[in-house]
């Protein structure tokens, strides 16, 4: 292992708010300093390479000293995790012509004054995220790049299905264990681990929506219609433009004539296309990764979003997007509000001011990296009592949103025929993000142990999805040539889901070999491999024929990707392990998603809440209240960290007049770049009225 100093590695702002926390549990420590170590993995390099990687790693406004400073405490990514930052760096480095294997950065702390051993453990509680980082000797700083052996497929006995529930955070309801306990006994034998996981992430309340889509009894009288049903019914009454509604990734309505610019696939060549320009559009919230690490859950919970505009129909392009939050309190520490309500947390949870605090810069940075504009959103903090219960987001809402445009011809998958190929593009399968679709569907502290709620945490690599991206612009460029038949993003359940998804979807069955999956950590088990959720992934069915041109476009854009399996006629689930041996799937594709137990809500309406009078007291120190309150005061915060002009296609971004204040009701886009079309977003919320009138609520939003 080679160790390069770094240059600095926060600025003295930073620092010298990170010493007054420091100084809160340790009162005679002293100032701090931070610095980046670059850890490699390579062989011994020649003279030249050497220098190379040198000059790579100085990307610091200050140069990095010739030795390292004094490690106080050395933060390194989580053993067993791989970095964004550090598959950049390697891919850059290997670009470069430097052999290596793999770069790693830690932050070398150093800390003057003195401290006990409990000073020492409290301090490192402020200086590095519990969720993505670790504490590591640099003398076991090579313990980043250990790689095992592959763990082993595991067998559940069927008698074992509920112990097997708790254990693996299956979040699987009686009657669903029912269910595949006659599914199982059926088929003659014990399921695996990697069949009850695919299992519980394809019917999780994330992927399979079971309370939208549950029959309801209320006051005792059984309701006609799911609330699905009633979402749906919208379309129903006033189909108008739409073009494709709950079937795919993103809805689909019918957009103007336009006027692009798209490169012929023969010859490169840019040429003018006048055509409609569909509008797809696309919402939904991440809200279980983001309260357990703010950074990366708000930030991939764009990067998914991105993920589904471009994964709709044959292929899509997204143009600008939305995000939102919503969080309980956020006492502030030191300056109290009068209206808080002081409530606890569960420590696996990031408190409202942290996830605050992170979470927008997260969702800022997935947009910018990737080349996104983020034009609108909200923000609310509330916490209240009613009725002797507290209510609030204890477990926040992050919602991330956006629109863009589809060809016409791409609005449809298209039929995949039996042979075709299975292929992964993106990023390779890493240990994380296993089990975020079951977990986001347990009440927080419900899971057996934290490790669970440490798999849940995700990373983000705007740059691959961006490679990833270009990739699919480059098949919709080629019109009635893409190779795309059907695509899908990896999200919730990795590709047990997306890969089940894309073949049933087909009518199709699949056969899957797991170690044709690219992987970066080689020790992983089946169930880790075939369930992460790996970010920056997407699933496609191209024809055997159309192979060639799609490899063509993904060695243009160094975009990875790999065959994995194929389309077969009949609806079965093979996957296969060439290396272990022991098959980890065997199943008619109807067991996973077919027609598991539909849930049932018995209820009884409460009544009404009591809104009480008008507020009393002095009226200045009511309007004071008011606009301190985050949901009423500026946003202008949540704005400055992105770009709002990217595109050049932004013609309305929340900063409105000459002073640029933040107040703008809609965000408006040009349709192209040289029309007077475009298209018009704007989002609203008002949830607390809820309580009230739930219809009142609906339309104050």
């Amino acid at each position: 292992m080679i160790v390069l100093a770094g240059g600095p590695a926060r600025s003295a702002f930073r620092l010298a708010r990170l010493a007054e926390r420091v100084r809160s549990v340790a009162p005679r420590a002293g100032d701090l300093s931070a610095s980046w170590v670059h850890l490699v993995d390579a062989d011994p390099l020649a003279r030249n390479a050497h220098a190379i990687l040198e000059r790579l790693l100085d990307y610091e406004a200050e140069a990095p000293p010739d030795a390292l400073p004094r490690v106080d405490l050395l933060v390194v990514p989580r053993l067993g995790t791989i970095s964004p930052w550090s598959s950049r760096a390697t891919d850059i480095a290997r670009n470069c012509g430097v052999p290596v294997r793999r770069i790693e950065r830690g932050t070398a702390w150093s800390i003057s004054g003195t401290w006990t051993d409990a000073e020492r453990a409290a301090a490192a509680a402020f200086l590095h995220d519990r969720m993505t980082e670790a504490l590591l000797p640099l003398d076991r700083a090579a313990e980043l790049f250990a790689a095992g052996t592959p763990r082993p497929l595991r067998h559940i006995p069927v008698a074992d299905l509920e112990n097997a529930n708790r254990e693996l955070g299956l979040a699987l309801a009686p009657d669903e264990i029912g269910y595949l306990l006659e599914a199982f006994r059926s088929l003659g034998r014990d399921p695996t681990d990697v069949e009850l996981t695919m299992f519980a992430q394809a019917n999780s309340e994330h992927c399979r929506h079971k309370i939208f889509n549950a029959t309801w009894t209320v006051d005792g009288v059984d309701q006609p219609m799911t609330l699905f049903g009633m979402i749906r019914h919208t379309h129903a009454a006033s189909p108008g433009a739409v073009l494709s509604a709950y079937t795919d990734n993103a809805a689909v309505v019918h957009g103007a004539e336009v006027e692009r610019w798209l490169a012929d696939p023969g010859d490169r060549v840019f040429r003018r296309t006048s055509e409609p320009a569909h509008l797809l559009l696309k919402v939904e919230t991440h809200n279980h990764p983001t309260g357990i690490s703010p950074h990366p859950g708000a930030a991939t919970g764009a990067g998914g979003e991105i993920r589904d505009e471009g994964a709709t129909g044959r292929g899509g392009k997204p143009r600008a997007g939305l995000a939102g939050f919503h969080v309980s309190d956020l006492q502030l520490p030191g300056a109290p509000r009068p209206w808080e309500v002081p409530i606890g947390r569960s420590p696996r949870m990031a408190s409202a001011l942290e996830i605050m605090i992170d979470g927008p810069l997260g969702a800022a940075a997935f947009n910018n990296e990737f080349g996104r504009p983020n034009l609108c959103g909200y923000f609310r903090s509330w916490t209240a009592v009613v009725e002797g219960e507290v209510r609030g987001f204890h477990k926040p809402v992050m919602l991330a949103g956006g629109y863009g445009h589809v060809r016409p011809g791409h609005v449809m998958k298209a039929d995949v025929p039996v042979g075709s190929k299975l292929v992964v593009l993106g990023g390779p399968a890493l240990l994380i993000g296993l089990g975020g679709g079951a977990a986001s569907s347990v009440g927080t502290g419900d899971l057996a142990t934290a490790d669970l709620d440490f798999a849940s945490v995700q990373r983000a690599n705007a740059e691959m999805e961006r490679r990833c991206q270009e990739v699919i612009d480059g098949c919709i460029a080629a019109g009635d040539r893409n190779p795309i038949r059907s695509i899908h993003d990896v999200g919730a359940g990795g590709l047990s889901n997306a890969l089940p998804e894309i073949v049933h979807g087909a009518g199709r069955g699949g056969r899957f070999e797991l170690r044709d999956i690219p992987t970066d950590e080689p020790g992983m088990s089946p169930v880790e491999l075939w369930c992460n959720e790996a970010q920056e992934r997407y699933v496609l069915a191209i024809a055997a024929e159309d192979l060639p041109a799609f490899a063509a476009l993904c060695e243009r854009e160094r975009a990875p990707w790999a065959v994995v399996g194929e389309a077969l006629e009949a609806p079965h689930l093979a996957l296969t392990d060439r290396l272990l041996g022991d098959p980890p799937i065997d199943l008619p594709t109807d067991v996973i998603l077919g027609k598991p137990p539909r849930q049932h809500r018995d209820v009884t309406r409460a009544a009404p809440v009591d809104a009480g009078g008008p507020p009393t007291g002095d009226l200045r120190t009511i309007a004071r209240h008011i606009l301190q309150l985050p949901t009423v005061g500026s946003k202008e915060f949540l704005l400055t960290i992105g770009d709002r002009s990217i595109t050049g296609t932004v013609a309305r971004d929340q900063m409105v007049g000459r002073w640029q204040i933040p107040v703008a009701d809609v965000a408006v886009t040009t349709t192209d770049l040289v029309g007077n079309r475009g298209e018009a977003m704007a989002v609203g919320e008002r949830p607390p009225v809820a309580i009230l009138d739930a219809a009142a609520s609906a339309r104050l939003a």
